[in-house]
C-alpha cells in the first residue's frame, strides 16, 4: 500500500506523493495524469489545486527534491504554501528541524517552527530566487526591460504593475479596497493566462490591498489553476513589491503579516546589495491520510472507490486558530 496526503498550507491545497515509497517511480507522463485526476473535484475530498511530488535528490545539500504538478498539468517552478507542507513532511520522516529541499531552480531552506496552536503546525521557507528581469519571466511588447511600480494602460488604467520572478513569474498591482472586489483581477488574469502578447506562458497575477505598512491583504489569480484560497509565492512578492514602494516605512527585514482568502502568513523580506528572498511562514496542515494499492496509482483511469481516507484534526484546529484571529 501507498500512502498520499491531502494537506494545506493557507487552504492552498494539493496531494503529497513520496516517490521514494513505490516500488516503481512514476514517469513524467503519469505523473500529470495522476495530477489531473487526483485534483479532479469530482473524485477525491473535492479535489486540490496542485500535486505535490517528493523524489530523491542527487543534490548533495537537499534531502529531497520537490516537484509542483497544477491542476491542469502544468509544472510551477515552486509553491511556497506546498514547500511549507513537503517541508513538515520531510522534518518528520527524517526527524530534523532544519532542511534543504531541491525545487526546479534552487535548493531551498526549510525550518519548522513553534507551533501557532494546538495541532497548528507552522512552518518557514525560503522564497528564492527573485528576478526582476524580462527573460525570467518572460513578457514581451511592453517597451521595457524591467516592469517596477509602472503603468501599463494596456492591462489597466490608473494602475501600477510590478513584474517579478519568484521564481514564479509574478505581475502585482497594489490597489484599493474598492478596486479589490470587482471582477478586474479575473478579468486581467484570465486575459494573460490564454494566448497573449505580453505574457507568453502565462503569469499570476495579484492584487494587494494595504491595511498598514506591516499588514497586506492579496488575492492571487493563479497560472494553472485560477483563484485559489493563496499563492504562497504570491505573497512572498507582493511582500516584496510592498517594501520595495514604500521605503520610507523600513519593512526590510520586518515582519509583515499577509492576510488571505485562506487565513494568513507572516513574511520577512530581505536584501543583500541588490538580491533579495522572502522569508515565508505559515501553516502546514495534514487533513487527510489516504492508503491505496501502488498499482491502483498507475491506472489511466483510476478507481477512488478503492481508496481508504482517514481525517485528522488538523484542519478543524486551523480553522478555529483562523477565526481567533
Amino acid at each position: 500500500m501507498v500512502q498520499l496526503l491531502k494537506v494545506h498550507g493557507s487552504q492552498n491545497s494539493f496531494f503529497l506523493l513520496d516517490q521514494t515509497q513505490l516500488n516503481q517511480t512514476f514517469t513524467q507522463l503519469e505523473l500529470v495524469n495522476l495530477a489531473k485526476q487526483l485534483t479532479n473535484s469530482h473524485n477525491l475530498l473535492n479535489g486540490a489545486d496542485g500535486l505535490l511530488v517528493v523524489s530523491q535528490s542527487f543534490q548533495p545539500s537537499a534531502c529531497a527534491k520537490m516537484q509542483v504538478i497544477n491542476a491542469d498539468g502544468s509544472i510551477a517552478s515552486m509553491c511556497g504554501n506546498g514547500l511549507r507542507t513537503v517541508g513538515r513532511y520531510l522534518a518528520e520522516k527524517y526527524q530534523q528541524q532544519n532542511l534543504i529541499v531541491e525545487t526546479a531552480q534552487a535548493n531551498l531552506r526549510v525550518s519548522c517552527q513553534p507551533d501557532w496552536a494546538p495541532h497548528v503546525k507552522a512552518v518557514s521557507v525560503e522564497i528564492s530566487p527573485v528576478s526582476f528581469q524580462q527573460q525570467d519571466l518572460p513578457f514581451s511588447n511592453l517597451g521595457k526591460k524591467e516592469l517596477i511600480n509602472q503603468p501599463v494602460p494596456e492591462f489597466a488604467a490608473n494602475l501600477k504593475f510590478t513584474a517579478v520572478a519568484v521564481p514564479n513569474p509574478h505581475l502585482i498591482s497594489i490597489v484599493s479596497a474598492n478596486l479589490m472586489q470587482t471582477d478586474l483581477l479575473k478579468q486581467l488574469g484570465t486575459q494573460l493566462n490564454r494566448p497573449n502578447p505580453y505574457f507568453p506562458d502565462g503569469v499570476n497575477v495579484s492584487f494587494t490591498q494595504i491595511i498598514n505598512h506591516q499588514r497586506l491583504f492579496v488575492r492571487t489569480f493563479e497560472r494553472g489553476v485560477g483563484f485559489t484560497n493563496a499563492c504562497g509565492t504570491g505573497m512572498s512578492a507582493a511582500s516584496l513589491v510592498h517594501a520595495l514602494t514604500y521605503p520610507q516605512n523600513s519593512l526590510f527585514n520586518n515582519l509583515i503579516t499577509v492576510t488571505n482568502p485562506g487565513g494568513f502568513v507572516q513574511t520577512i523580506v530581505h536584501q543583500d546589495n541588490n538580491h533579495y528572498w522572502i522569508e515565508l511562514i505559515g501553516n502546514a496542515t495534514f487533513t487527510h491520510y489516504i492508503e491505496v494499492a501502488e498499482n491502483e496509482l498507475h491506472q489511466n483511469v483510476i478507481d477512488f472507490t478503492k481508496f481508504k481516507v482517514k481525517s485528522t484534526v488538523e484542519n478543524q484546529a486551523y480553522q478555529e486558530f483562523i477565526i481567533k484571529h
